[in-house]
């Protein structure tokens, strides 16, 4: 596990200056929807606003220890419910769930909302909704979300989401939009100086550092998560992949391997390196479509073995 020198390396000062300014005013909206790439800092900025709200009425106390537990009186976090079903799975269920990738935010949760509001608060003026992921919402949920919305309440809404294009227009127009930027590649080689012990990082088989940086797109929590990932791939699986394979046995081996070692966002991730790491020493964009059409089946939870080979069987055709 990666673990950084201090643990703010994620904050986005334009997004900081705007927080502090409502803090100050305390001219809250009903609902915020902070948006932006996996890893640039939504839910650690989210959990330092609602902290901030919460010292206002109560600057006393473990204020920060309960939320970031989700154990604060007023504060509700929905989450996507294959993540709050886990503990109560089986092994072999667990398993199932983490290979399908499926995750979704259920009616029932939002529901839940209303409970929640309808009840006084305890240690603050605001009641604080955060829906993490809310682009895994479903239709029903998603509806139900927009009436909760629509009602007055004592209720701020908090929404984080990688995919704004997947929420409603109503919600959307009915929360102010608080959006995170990727982070520039320097910028990137500066959290890594300046954060990180190099030393820690154990880039195993000598993947260069631009080539994950590349592969995070901008996100440096994506970046130490890419890390660790490509640390924990095996050498049968790294070795056959510097470039595409032509041996048909070699393609049904490495696609058979891939699919029962890694769970799907493992697989999405190797996607990436494979694009980078083969766009670099053969640069055809033919090869890079298909990669990207394996990552959108591997996301629909389409037989990963299947879509494997395929995509490599295709691309073997091509790079002969």
């Amino acid at each position: 596990m990666i673990t950084s020198k201090k643990n703010n390396f994620l904050v986005n000062e334009e997004v900081n200056i705007c927080l502090k300014r409502i803090i100050k005013k305390k001219s809250f909206a009903n609902g915020y929807i902070f948006y932006g790439a996996e890893g640039v800092g939504k839910k650690q900025t989210a959990f330092e606003f609602i902290e901030e709200i919460f010292k206002q009425s109560s600057p006393s106390g473990n204020i920060k220890e309960r939320i970031y537990n989700k154990n604060h009186p007023d504060l509700l976090v929905i989450e996507p419910s294959s993540l709050l079903e886990a503990k109560n799975l089986k092994s072999s269920d667990l398993e199932k769930t983490k290979k399908s990738g499926s995750q979704v935010i259920k009616v029932s949760q939002i529901r839940n909302i209303r409970t929640f509001l309808g009840q006084k608060s305890i240690n603050s003026a605001k009641k604080i909704v955060l829906i993490l992921n809310a682009h895994l919402l479903n239709e029903a949920a998603s509806n139900c979300l927009l009436k909760t919305l629509e009602e007055p309440s004592n209720g701020i809404f908090i929404l984080l989401t990688s995919k704004i294009n997947l929420l409603l227009d109503t919600i959307i127009s009915r929360c102010q939009m608080i959006r995170f930027r990727s982070f520039s590649s320097k910028q990137i080689n500066t959290i890594l100086k300046d954060y990180f012990d190099p030393y820690k990082f154990s880039i195993n088989r000598r993947l260069d550092i631009q080539d994950l940086i590349n592969s995070a797109n901008g996100s440096p929590g994506q970046l130490v998560q890419n890390i660790e990932i490509w640390n924990k791939l095996s050498d049968d699986i790294t070795n056959k992949l510097k470039l595409p394979l032509k041996n048909f046995l070699e393609i049904l081996e490495i696609s058979k391997l891939i699919s029962e070692k890694l769970e799907i966002d493992e697989q999405i991730c190797l996607v990436n390196f494979i694009q980078i790491i083969w766009w670099r020493k053969i640069k055809n964009v033919d090869i890079l479509i298909k990669l990207e059409n394996l990552k959108s089946c591997l996301k629909k939870s389409i037989q990963p073995r299947l879509v494997w080979e395929i995509t490599f069987l295709q691309i073997s055709i091509e790079y002969i």
